[in-house]
């Protein structure tokens, strides 16, 4: 079960549900053993692909490709740049401040007419609140690539 916190924005001057991550992260080791005990692949084996997966990754983006992975979704790189107001002053290595991986789910069309994104089943997943002062401890937030709303 996912936990959330409401937390306030002073920017906007309102309330905002907030995700949050408690505990450790789980680590290549136990998914592969989880992904080993559903499919007939042995968990050495499940750990060399999954520790090859970064590097290949990266070649194909690298030469200007998305990655799909079925069932998950979308992998590619996008740019964190600055403008400029004059196309004389345009300087792709002095713009460019990070280049980042942009993960975007993949999507399937209901009966309904409506989508659900991979990785999320909001019907079955219960959130539980936290108190407002609890700290996400995801350890990917410390590198300022959050995707959660600002609330500063």
């Amino acid at each position: 079960m996912p936990f959330y916190k409401k937390a306030y924005s002073k920017r906007t001057g309102v309330y905002y549900p907030q995700a949050i991550v408690q505990g450790e992260p789980v680590e290549t080791e136990t998914l592969a053993k989880d992904l080993a005990k559903i499919s007939t692949v042995s968990n050495s084996d499940v750990q060399a692909v999954l520790g090859d997966i970064a590097g290949a990754m990266h070649t194909r983006m690298s030469m200007g490709k998305s990655v799909h992975i079925k069932g998950l979704g979308y992998f590619r790189y996008v740019l964190d740049t600055k403008g400029v107001e004059n196309l004389d002053d345009f300087d792709f290595k002095k713009q460019v401040k990070a280049v980042r991986v942009q993960f975007t789910p993949e999507r399937q069309l209901n009966s309904s007419g409506t989508y659900t994104r991979a990785l999320v089943d909001s019907d079955t997943l219960e959130w539980i609140e936290l108190s407002p002062e609890t700290k996400d401890q995801d350890p990917a937030q410390d590198d300022d690539d959050s995707s959660e709303t600002p609330l500063g």
